[in-house]
């Protein structure tokens, strides 16, 4: 049996006998959404930060004279294979701090020896005696000692342009006080004692500045490195008192406000006549501002003059013991401050903290926020951020901070009472209409933070967020 599929055997549609919709909704009134954005995110940091009126467009952080010398980080060359260190980054070892003849930190960099280590190697051995000073310029290395009762207790974990083994430069009987073990593979620079003197000998400037390096220890000061405010207590009858001043930084840092702008440009024509139901001069400006409070939040973070990420006191940040963010690293970035009002982490570092939480059989708390419930760590909230870079190793950071200026924490900073001022600390300049009948606006935000004292902010940094197996 066969079927004719000819045109002409097709059944005939009824003709139309009322208004199709395609040509009713020409006459309808369409119910629509305000523009939508993707890039809008929580943006808990600009939430979080008491933000402090900056007048004159500046800030000045006052602190107490501090004496602490030679806590930062030294940096390296990289020639293929080969690593160099920079001589002037020689000076953040606190023997050499200050100490800015060139030629002679030099001498010293060319006498530094690469050594290429591999994952599990022993580097130094506790009670060995110690001959060199280490310069990590790539890799982790994890310090133990023995505790109290015999057991292995972890000394610290350091990382790239962390050192070690300084005193053994000077100390002739000076030996290792715990083992070093490389977590993973990775490149440092050795300076034997014997290349050092060498040097010391035939530069007699360097000479002098060991000389009044030896001399700082006599002044005294407190555990953070500030000068000590003489004073008595505890003593009866008519003791002489000791006379104290509060000394200050002579040089005390200066945070300049940034600034985010752009031009919203809108045709008068379509302000003109497409205004309604939605204002599309609104609607621009609100999705323009929109991106402008992204791009501060990210500035707060990654900028390199003002931003948390690089403004944490290198003895405020800390590394992972085994990698991924354990209960025990993030109670070891409590520890480092009184008062942590927040944690901040990018939200993949959030689902690694509950992976290792987990896996523990422990649970987050939450707390109430602003009237959300937010992950805690013993009670201190874990928001998202992000902002707060993953490197392509899939490692990123977890940012701790205490806040506000009546706690010597973090702040950020603005100006109110702008001209044209739309929002705090943004303004919104009508800048014309050009001869091609397009309007222009002018948004400008202002913003920056500061860290009061340098345990306000701390970072757990290199944090392992990769699953695995």
């Amino acid at each position: 049996m066969t079927v004719d599929s000819s045109p002409e055997a097709q059944p005939e549609s009824p003709p139309q006998s009322s208004l199709g919709t395609a040509a009713a909704r020409n006459l309808a009134t369409t119910t629509k959404s305000a523009p939508q954005m993707q890039e809008i995110t929580s943006r808990w940091l600009l939430r979080t930060l008491p933000w402090v009126e900056t007048k004159g467009g500046a800030y000045r952080v006052n602190r107490r004279l501090t004496y602490t010398v030679g806590d930062g980080r030294v940096e390296f060359i990289q020639d293929g294979a080969g690593v160099r260190v920079i001589p002037r980054e020689l000076g953040e070892l606190a023997l050499l701090s200050g100490f800015d003849d060139v030629e002679v930190l030099t001498a010293i960099a060319d006498r530094c020896v690469q050594r290429d280590f591999r994952a599990g190697e022993t580097l130094v051995e506790r009670g060995a005696p110690a001959e060199q000073i280490h310069l990590i310029a790539h890799g982790r290395i994890n310090q133990t000692s023995v505790g109290k009762y015999g057991d292995e207790v972890a000394v610290a974990v350091l990382a790239d342009g962390d050192h070690f083994g300084e005193n053994a430069l000077l100390d002739a009987d000076a030996r290792w006080d715990y083992t070093a073990t490389a977590e993973t593979g990775g490149t440092l620079l050795t300076l034997s004692r014997a290349d050092f003197a060498a040097v010391l000998s035939s530069a007699p400037v360097l000479q002098s500045h060991i000389r009044q390096f030896s001399a700082l220890p006599q002044q005294r000061q407190n555990r953070h490195g500030e000068a000590e405010i003489a004073m008595s207590a505890g003593h009866t009858g008519e003791a002489a008192l000791p006379g104290a001043f509060v000394d200050y930084e002579l040089k005390p840092r200066e945070y300049e406000l940034s600034v985010a702008q752009t031009v919203l440009r809108i045709h008068t024509r379509v302000a003109d006549l497409y205004n309604g139901p939605m204002n599309q001069t609104e609607e621009q400006l609100r999705l323009t501002i929109e991106a402008l409070r992204e791009r501060q939040e990210y500035e707060l973070v990654n900028n390199r003059e003002f931003g948390l990420l690089h403004n944490a006191d290198f003895k405020q940040r800390i590394q992972p013991h085994s990698g991924p963010p354990t209960p025990d690293d993030l109670d070891e970035l409590l520890c480092r401050r009184r008062g942590t009002k927040v944690f901040l982490a990018h939200p993949k570092t959030i689902a690694a903290i509950g992976r290792e939480l987990n896996s523990r059989g422990l649970y987050p708390d939450h707390v109430d926020l602003g009237g959300q419930q937010v992950p805690a760590w013993r009670g201190v909230p874990i928001l998202p951020c992000g902002k707060i870079p993953i490197t392509k190793e899939k490692t990123s950071s977890i940012i701790a901070m205490r806040t506000g200026e009546e706690n010597q924490g973090v702040i950020g900073l603005r100006q109110t009472g702008l001209p044209d001022e739309y929002e705090p600390g943004l303004s919104v300049r009508f800048m014309g209409i050009s001869e091609q009948a397009i309007m222009s606006y002018l948004v400008s935000t202002y913003y920056s933070a500061a860290v009061l004292v340098p345990d306000a902010l701390g970072v757990l940094e290199n944090v392992q967020i990769a699953r695995t197996r």
